[in-house]
Parts: C-alpha cells; sequence; structure tokens
C-alpha cells in the first residue's frame, strides 16, 4: 500500500477544535476518488478523539495535532482503501481508557464508538513529550 494525499493541523485548545478537525477532514476527502465511504466513520473518529484531546490530553499553553492520511493500493484501485487518523496531544501519562458502559453513564462511549468503526486503533508515544491516539478506517 502507499500513502499519498495526507492533511495536517495544529488545532486550538478550545471548542471550536473538534468542528476544525472535521472541516480538515471532509476536505480531504471531498478531494478524493470514493473519499465520501469514509465520511461518516471519519467524522465520528476525528470527533470523538480531538475532544478527548481537548478535555484529557492538552494542558493549558499546548495544541492538538490532527494528522489525516489515505492509504492506496495502486494494484486494486484508485480509490483510497484505508484513512488513517493521529491525534497528539502533550499528554503522555494520561493513555484513553476504555471504560466499561452503564446503562444511566453519560461519559465514556466516545472510544466505544472509535472502537466499533475503526478496523485497529492504538496509542503511543510521541517525541519529545505526548502521545499519538490513532484510528484506521478501511473502505466498506
Amino acid at each position: 500500500m502507499s500513502s499519498t494525499p495526507c492533511s495536517a493541523i495544529w488545532l486550538p485548545r478550545s471548542r471550536r477544535a473538534p468542528g476544525e478537525g472535521r472541516t480538515l477532514l471532509s476536505s480531504l476527502l471531498d478531494s478524493a476518488p470514493n473519499g465520501d465511504q469514509f465520511l461518516d466513520s471519519g467524522l465520528v473518529i476525528v470527533s470523538e478523539l480531538v475532544t478527548n484531546a481537548l478535555l484529557h490530553g492538552t494542558p493549558p499553553g499546548h495544541r492538538i495535532h490532527l494528522s489525516l492520511s489515505l492509504d492506496y493500493d495502486p494494484d486494486f484501485d484508485p480509490a483510497p482503501t484505508c484513512l488513517r487518523i493521529e491525534v497528539h496531544d502533550a499528554r503522555r501519562d494520561r493513555e484513553p481508557v476504555l471504560r466499561a458502559l452503564t446503562l444511566d453513564g453519560e461519559a465514556g462511549r466516545g472510544l466505544h464508538l472509535v472502537k466499533s468503526l475503526s478496523k485497529e486503533t492504538g496509542c503511543s508515544p510521541r517525541r519529545p513529550i505526548g502521545k499519538i491516539v490513532w484510528s484506521e478506517v478501511t473502505a466498506a
């Protein structure tokens, strides 16, 4: 597989961050053949991961980095086969935690949504500080 089109942005530590991330994703997918196949899942995942970084991973004075890339299999189809979403934040000591769901709980559902919409998810250290929380969504 080869990775070609990508977009990246530094997002503010503000309530605007998830919306700016969704706008970036929409622009990237609009430019790709059949990119819309990733739109619904991608919008949810970007919203959840950026919101988590905003609430739990980005201390005052830091920003959130969002990186989006589309992978292609040039022998298969000109349309992308995978969308990779990466959210970088400054807190290495706070990895995402998949919490048990409860009927009356309002928090903790976002990572379950991310996991259910993704082929793979993960978290890795970011140098010199922070972590990268990522998700890969494959074509249907």
